[in-house]
Parts: structure tokens; C-alpha cells; sequence
């Protein structure tokens, strides 16, 4: 019986996305890694770039599928509710 080639391309083309993926995640992670350490530090200038990047990486994140929509908001909402408080103290 021949062997079926035609599931080997989407066992490639899965690793890719899966890769490419991971590396959206990394990048999220670290951007928000440092948004959280700006606001915490009381840093308002540089948390205020850090947050705008950081939206900009969830919602490309939750548009290509890697995250989902409510999680994207549901953390920008509390990002910005911490810049909030260290605003007003």
C-alpha cells in the first residue's frame, strides 16, 4: 500500500504556525512584562510607550488567533486601570 504524502504538509505547515506563534507569545509576554515593571516602578512616561505597544501586540495576538479576544481586552483593561492609579497618586 503507498504512503500518503499529502499529510506530511500539514504536519509542516502546522510547525510553522506553532513556531511562529510561540515567537508572538515570547514578544507578548516580554512587552508586557515590562509595561507591568514600568507602571510598578512609577516610570509614567515609559509605561505609557510600554501600554501602547503592549495593546498593539495583544490585539495583532488575539487577531491572528494566538490569544483569545476577551483575554486581550481583559488585560489591556487592567493595564490601563493600573496607569490609572499611579496617575492619580
Amino acid at each position: 500500500m503507498p504512503t500518503r504524502k499529502s499529510g506530511m504538509k500539514h504536519v509542516r505547515a502546522d510547525k510553522k504556525k506553532r513556531d511562529r506563534n510561540m515567537q508572538r507569545k515570547s514578544a507578548l509576554r516580554t512587552v508586557l512584562r515590562q509595561t507591568e515593571s514600568a507602571i510598578a516602578d512609577g516610570e509614567m512616561e515609559q509605561a505609557q510607550e510600554l501600554y501602547r505597544q503592549a495593546a498593539s501586540h495583544l490585539d495583532r495576538a488575539a487577531g491572528k488567533g494566538v490569544i483569545k479576544k476577551g483575554m486581550a481586552n481583559r488585560k489591556k483593561s487592567r493595564l490601563a486601570h493600573d496607569m490609572n492609579k499611579i496617575t492619580a497618586a
